[in-house]
């Protein structure tokens, strides 16, 4: 197990040298975000902005303007909700290549509680035009990402957690494409993030009842595979989503716009944060709190199964 803010770090110290135009912004968090690995290694290129979250972004918009690659971390909480307008009306409108890495996202930040744990983000940061939304699943997917957003051409959300978590097989990444990482043929769990191992984790319990469970890593939310999604809707009996965010907005109501624009209905499940805050607590005993565990989506299987069945 590893942080996946670790590799990020590592990744920022692999991309400054290969291209001196790449610029590191933090908001007083560095050794948390792991930027400060950057900062050691390229001091000049790396500026504290102190707790003084939306004059980063505003910052980070001039520099980009000026044909810097900008990457900008801080806690999910602040680089979304309290920098929201400059995100919005400084960086997106003018489509400017800022790469916003947040870290210490969902309930699993753990104790600090509900003033720290950004439920909300991934909505805020997919309702605004020319944004790209992704959520790695691991740490090995978080090299991928963080080298892909360098590449990619305008601004960039990418939505890290705080725990250490289990690298999952090597797959392929590339925006706006999900892996399938477990095939199966009467339902479908499509998550993103720490979710894709709770999810196979369930696909493992169901398997036992005999039940066969695609499982679906979808790193990018916007863009979302669309092409996935339906190749899911015509192959299984339902589709569930999980994520460590709130139901609304997030994977769930990606997943829940495409389908409803499909011309046959299917049952959707969304497994995530209910309308609720956060609260200080162990991540392991919040996951159960919030019905975010592996035998919480098995659960759910079962249910969504039993009502296909009998409609």
């Amino acid at each position: 197990m590893q942080y996946q803010r670790n590799i990020y770090g590592k990744t920022l110290i692999e991309l400054g040298r290969k291209n001196k135009d790449v610029i590191v912004l933090d908001a007083d968090l560095s050794s948390s975000t792991r930027t400060a690995f950057f900062a050691k290694e390229f001091p000049k290129r790396f500026f504290n902005l102190g707790v003084a979250e939306q004059n980063m972004m505003a910052t980070a918009a001039g520099l980009a303007s000026c044909g810097k690659i900008v990457f900008v971390s801080t806690f999910a909480i602040f680089a979304t909700g309290r920098a929201w307008d400059q995100v919005r009306n400084t960086i997106c409108y003018n489509n400017l290549n800022v790469k916003i890495v947040a870290t210490h996202s969902g309930v699993s930040v753990g104790p600090d509680g509900a003033s720290h744990q950004a439920l909300e983000d991934i909505t805020l940061m997919r309702a605004i035009p020319k944004m790209t939304v992704i959520v790695p699943a691991d740490a090995l997917q978080t090299q991928q990402v963080i080298l892909a957003a360098a590449e990619h051409q305008g601004p960039v959300y990418v939505r890290l957690g705080r725990p250490k978590v289990l690298d999952l097989e090597k797959q392929d990444f590339k925006i706006g494409k999900a892996n399938i990482i477990k095939e199966g043929s009467d339902i479908s769990i499509i998550a993103c993030g720490i979710m894709v191992k709770e999810s196979l984790d369930a696909a493992n319990i169901l398997n036992k009842q005999g039940i066969k469970v695609r499982v679906v890593n979808m790193p990018t939310i916007k863009p979302i595979d669309k092409k996935i999604i339906s190749d899911c809707f015509k192959k299984t009996k339902a589709i569930i989503t999980a994520e460590e965010h709130s139901i609304i907005g997030g994977l769930g109501g990606a997943v829940s716009e495409v389908i409803a624009d499909m011309p046959e209905k299917k049952l959707l499940k969304r497994i995530g944060v209910r309308d609720r805050f956060g609260q200080s607590g162990k991540p392991t005993e919040l996951m159960k709190e919030y019905g975010l565990t592996a035998q919480d989506i098995a659960e759910a299987a079962e249910e969504m199964l039993h009502l296909n069945i009998n409609t």
